[in-house]
Order: C-alpha cells, then sequence, then structure tokens
C-alpha cells in the first residue's frame, strides 16, 4: 500500500510549505519547531491530561509543518531500527490508537506521583513515557511531542524535571525508548529498560 502522507513524485511527507528536499523539510521542520517547543515550556498548553490534550499537543508543534497536525495516523508503520537488527518496534494499530492513548493517560493520571520516591519516580515516569511513546499515534514527530506532553505532566504535578537533558541528548533518548519498547507478540523479549532510566533518573535528579 502507498504511504498517502508521501509526495506522489518523491518520498517526502507532503508539508504546508510545499517543499520536497528532505534536507530542506528537516531545516525547516528544526526551526519551526524549535520555536513551537519553547513557547509551550514558556506557556504550558492548557488541558487536562486526557487524550485531545496528548493531541493537541502535536497540533502545536507542528502546525506550521503538517495540515494533520494533531491527527492520528490512518495507516500502519513500520520502521527499522539498527538496535533491533532492522526490525520494527510493534506500535499501535491506527484502529487502536485513540483506545490505547485514553488508557495510558488514565494510568498517569490515576498514579500517586508526589508519594514516590526517586527511584520509584524514574521507574514510573519511564514507564509512562515508554507505553506512550510505544503507541505511535502520528505519522511523524511522536518523539518530541510525547517527551514534551509528559514533562508538561509531571511538572503540573509539582516535581520538578530537567527538560533539557532530553533535548540535548535526542538521539540517545529515541534510541532508549526503541530499547525500551523492544519485545514483541510472539512472546520475544529483548528490551533493555536501563538506558531510558538513567537519563530520566538524571533529569529528576538534576544532573
Amino acid at each position: 500500500m502507498r504511504d498517502p502522507y508521501l509526495y506522489e513524485d518523491v518520498p517526502i511527507l507532503k508539508n504546508i510549505l510545499g517543499i520536497k528536499s528532505q534536507e530542506l523539510l528537516d531545516e525547516a521542520e528544526a526551526d519551526y519547531v524549535v520555536y513551537r517547543l519553547k513557547d509551550v515550556v514558556v506557556n504550558p498548553l492548557v488541558g487536562d491530561y486526557h487524550t485531545e490534550h496528548f493531541l493537541k499537543m502535536h497540533q502545536v508543534i507542528f502546525q506550521d509543518i503538517f495540515d494533520w497536525a494533531g491527527s492520528p495516523r490512518t495507516i500502519s508503520i513500520y520502521k527499522e531500527e539498527d538496535v533491533l537488527s532492522g526490525q520494527s518496534v510493534e506500535y499501535s494499530d491506527q484502529f487502536d490508537i485513540v483506545s490505547d492513548i485514553h488508557h495510558v493517560l488514565k494510568d498517569m493520571r490515576d498514579k500517586e506521583w508526589d508519594s514516590f520516591n526517586l527511584e520509584e519516580l524514574s521507574n514510573q515516569f519511564c514507564n509512562s513515557l515508554g507505553v506512550l511513546w510505544k503507541i505511535h499515534p502520528f505519522r511523524e514527530g511522536n518523539t518530541r511531542t510525547t517527551i514534551t506532553f509528559c514533562c508538561q505532566f509531571i511538572e503540573a504535578q509539582g516535581i520538578r524535571i530537567n527538560r533539557r537533558i532530553f533535548e540535548e541528548n535526542a538521539v540517545y533518548v529515541r534510541t532508549a525508548l526503541v530499547a525500551y519498547n523492544a519485545f514483541f507478540s510472539d512472546g520475544s523479549d529483548f528490551s533493555k529498560k536501563e538506558y531510558l532510566y538513567k537519563i530520566v533518573y538524571d533529569a529528576f535528579s538534576g544532573q
């Protein structure tokens, strides 16, 4: 099945700017998205941390690039990962995206975050961040949206987190999220949770 998110003549995501060069699109996206991310830090996105709030976060961050920003993807996605020897994380089926987000966010809201010590806090945040990311609800922009949303959520609970550590180690963070979710429906489990835990622990401990 052809990917409807791509231009017909080049394998580039259709975008509001009409750019058909991956290099130029990456540059434009970086400029616009960095601006939006900084704005969200200064002016947190108002919401109740339910599904629509999460979808709105993506819309705000990527509104300048994609006309489908904030809308769940309509196709299955498969992303070959070097750390998984070319396999992909098993992301949510497109028909389950909304319900999966609903269940993950309910679990997040139900946790007694202020009762956790540093180790428990780091583990619980890793779990919430990891399972929400594994849904991969959007065709593009999942990691930035999920991390931004989860950081805003935890700060709304009165808990400080060093967001900059995620920004400065973006490649590591995404690889850690892949490793965290390296388990499959056939029962095989190659997950390595310690990598994500390490950077989350550092983010909470102020390192």
